[in-house]
């Protein structure tokens, strides 16, 4: 109970008034393929760090709501909208694709801030340092928690294990072989996870700073041989050694603390910037709130729902929170609601057994969902974050 109460205080005093996350770690790739989005579709994903509430307007549903607690990242989005509305392309690059700029207060004074909602205003007011390209961490993707981890794993990359010609070898390679034979022949596994790293992964300060808690830990603990440690190290070894990092953006930008124009969330590619500015951005809503007090506000239906991770979060600490979710989620849910979500954990088995009131009767929730195994298996391992034990697919049947 004590050490549960240390890692709670550790994750809270982390995230409490914080950008967590500075880019989004869930393939939108794999997403829009299960989502197969339409024009007519309400689209409910949390957030995070909006990259992939753009990504999913390139498939032209009728409305993204981007629904997060954290005004923060709210916040991060609603400057990602505004840049999109008023910049050209390149200088939108300059900011989320080098995410560095030397004109940031001309920039967010003549152009950004008045398209800002005032809770953002408020804080780009105060975090403009974040896109400097002076000082230590000279790139937005080392801020914030989850970018500080990645800018203190880059120094080690650099300064302690010096193996960043190794790593841009890697980034590099244009076959999966290559990779292999990179890997391998310059023993980076040894490199990579010394005694030192291990015990880093073991901390809660260093979990917490990745967004894990500790139940989410807990899972891999106790689902995967090795545990936490182990369970990393294995799903590291995959992206260098198994999936394709020509187009692995999300491991190029942890790695370099910027994309390139060849490599990038499909939201910064200069044909999908024209589309979204020509009036697809303004298909988004922004909301800071739960799951639940979204829907308990929305008037219509939700057709498409992605719950990222979350529901890792709640099924130890706040199971009650969690029933309450799940009968939000059945009351707005149209007649053909497809739900993914993912997870630490080899296998989830905390949804199908919960108990909710639906449509005056109580019932349990695997009652009344249809799962897509095989398409969510096959898409799964096509990951290119490949951070998640599992991943779900599943509509609404009843």
């Amino acid at each position: 109970m004590i050490a549960e109460r240390i890692s709670r205080k550790s994750f809270e005093w982390v995230h409490q008034g914080n950008l967590v996350y500075n880019t989004c770690w869930e393939d939108p790739r794999l997403d829009r393929e299960a989502l197969d989005l339409g024009q007519d579709d309400e689209v409910l994903v949390i957030t995070s760090a909006g990259c992939n509430a753009l990504d999913y307007l390139l498939d032209e549903p009728h409305r993204v709501h981007a629904v997060d607690m954290n005004s923060k990242q709210n916040a991060l989005l609603d400057l990602k909208a505004s840049a999109i509305r008023n910049l050209d392309y390149e200088t939108f690059f300059e900011l989320f694709g080098r995410g560095r700029t030397t004109r940031w207060k001309e920039l967010y004074h003549d152009a950004l801030r008045e398209d800002l909602t005032p809770l953002s205003q408020k804080y780009w007011d105060r975090h403009g340092k974040f896109f400097s390209p002076d000082g230590r961490r000279s790139s937005f993707y080392f801020r914030g928690s989850s970018g500080m981890f990645a800018w203190l794993i880059n120094c080690y990359i650099d300064k302690v294990a010096r193996i960043r010609p190794d790593i841009n070898a890697l980034l590099s390679a244009t076959t999966i072989e290559e990779q292999v034979e990179i890997y391998r022949s310059r023993n980076l596994s040894e490199m990579l996870w010394s005694r030192f790293i291990k015990w880093c992964m073991r901390r809660d300060l260093t979990l917490s700073m990745l967004g894990v808690p500790r139940q989410q830990r807990h899972q891999i603990d106790t689902g995967y041989p090795g545990g936490i440690v182990q369970f990393v190290i294995d799903r590291i070894e995959t992206v260098f050694t198994g999936l394709p990092l020509q187009d692995n953006y999300f491991w190029r930008v942890y790695l370099t603390g910027q994309y390139e124009h060849d490599c990038c969330p499909e939201y910064l590619k200069p044909d999908n910037f024209a589309r979204l500015k020509a009036g697809l951005i303004d298909r988004v809503t922004i909301n800071t709130n739960t799951v639940e007090g979204f829907l308990q506000q929305h008037q219509g239906t939700i057709s498409r729902f992605v719950l990222l991770d979350h529901m890792d979060w709640m099924a130890g600490a706040q199971p009650k929170l969690l029933q309450r979710e799940w009968e939000a989620i059945l009351a707005r849910a149209a007649d053909t609601t497809r739900i993914l979500w993912r997870s630490a954990g080899m296998q989830v088995d905390f949804i199908d057994p919960l108990r909710v009131a639906y449509r005056g009767a109580e019932t349990v929730v695997g009652d009344l969902l249809r799962y897509h195994s095989d398409l969510a298996t096959e898409l799964h391992e096509r990951d290119r974050v490949n951070t998640y034990g599992s991943f779900y697919i599943a509509d609404v049947v009843a």
